[in-house]
C-alpha cells in the first residue's frame, strides 16, 4: 500500500520560498526547495490547516510585484504616449471624398457594371482602407443617375447611391464613377432612424 493511501501515516505541513503549502509524509526528509511549517498530523489535519493558512493562493513574488505596483500607479502618459481614440471606419469614410472603384467578378468591364446596377446591387470597394474596404450597396435608384453613361462604348460617368449598414451603423453609399476606368470618388454618409 502506498503512503499516500495510508490513513496511518503522519503528514507534516511543508511551505516552498513562494509560500505555497503542501503536505509531506513526516517520516521522510523533507524535500529540497520546501521547508516545514510547524504543522504535523492526519492527511486531513494537515490539509485542514493549510486551508486556514492559505488564504491567497497567489507566489509570494507575484503579490509582492502586485502590492508594488498598488503603492506606485503608473505615470500619466506624456505628449508623445497620449493617443486620441482610433477614429471608426464610418466616420473617416462619411468625411472627405475617398478613391473607389467597382469590384466586379469574374469580369471587370463596364457591360458587366451595368448588369450589376440592374440588379440594383453593386460592390463599392474604398481603396484608401488598408486592405480596401468593399461594400455591397443596395441602389436606390430615385437617388442615382445613369444619364450620363454610354455602357457600350465604356464612357461617361454614373452617379450612384444607396443604403447599407457598416458597423452596425446605417449608411448611405454615394459614389461617382468613370466607366472607363470603372473609379472614381466616393463617400460615407450617416442615415439617421426613424
Amino acid at each position: 500500500m502506498a503512503w499516500e493511501d495510508d490513513d496511518s501515516v503522519t503528514y507534516k505541513v511543508v511551505m516552498n520560498h513562494e509560500e505555497q503549502y503542501s503536505i509531506w509524509p513526516a517520516s521522510k526528509e523533507t524535500p529540497p526547495g520546501w521547508t516545514p511549517a510547524g504543522k504535523s498530523g492526519t492527511k486531513q489535519e494537515c490539509l485542514d490547516y493549510i486551508e486556514q493558512v492559505w488564504t491567497d493562493m497567489r507566489p509570494l513574488s507575484l503579490r509582492k510585484q502586485m502590492d508594488a505596483a498598488a503603492r506606485q500607479p503608473p505615470p500619466s502618459p506624456g505628449p508623445a504616449e497620449r493617443r486620441e481614440p482610433e477614429e471608426s471606419l464610418v466616420s473617416r469614410l462619411c468625411r472627405g471624398e475617398h478613391p473607389v472603384e467597382v469590384s466586379l467578378r469574374p469580369e471587370s468591364n463596364a457591360r458587366a457594371f451595368k448588369a450589376s446596377i440592374d440588379r440594383n446591387y453593386v460592390h463599392i470597394k474604398f481603396t484608401g482602407t488598408k486592405g480596401g474596404t468593399e461594400l455591397g450597396v443596395r441602389l436606390d435608384r430615385a437617388a442615382s443617375n445613369l444619364s450620363g453613361a454610354d455602357f457600350e462604348k465604356a464612357t461617361g460617368a454614373v452617379h450612384l447611391e444607396g443604403d447599407l449598414t457598416l458597423d452596425y451603423a446605417p449608411v448611405r453609399c454615394i459614389a461617382d464613377i468613370r466607366l472607363d476606368s470603372l473609379a472614381g470618388s466616393g463617400r460615407l454618409q450617416r442615415v439617421e432612424r426613424a
